[in-house]
């Protein structure tokens, strides 16, 4: 999964890349010293939504909210589970009376006995 510092790399890296700018003129545009710059291109340093506008801005592009779609289709993950949960239901149980190994308290009453 990947954290929010190297999504914002991720578009910082685009937004160079869009407008062919090395990364030092990026971030004169932009207002920026170039090491902060290249903290966030390499995911060290989170940039907020100002400095990504002003990035984008610089680099003569413009950031956009789209909706967002979910990385899977909801109905088709529904019925997997619940054919997940059927077969689950459906595997042979034997009901044992007692737990085959003392139970926990047990188990630290004995280890607090031998220390």
């Amino acid at each position: 999964m990947a954290t929010s510092a190297s999504r914002a790399a991720t578009i910082v890296k685009e937004i160079g890349e869009r407008s062919g700018l090395s990364q030092a003129e990026l971030a004169r545009r932009a207002g920026l010293p170039r090491s902060v710059v290249n903290a966030y291109l390499k995911g060290s340093r989170e940039p907020r939504a100002d400095a990504l506008a002003r990035l984008a801005a610089a680099g003569g592009l413009e950031l956009q909210l789209a909706r967002r779609e979910p990385p899977v289709d909801a109905e088709r993950a529904g019925k997997i589970l619940v054919q997940v949960l059927e077969l689950a239901e459906a595997l042979p149980f034997k009901a044992r009376p007692e737990l085959g190994y003392p139970p926990l308290r047990d188990r630290l009453c004995a280890d607090g006995a031998d220390a």
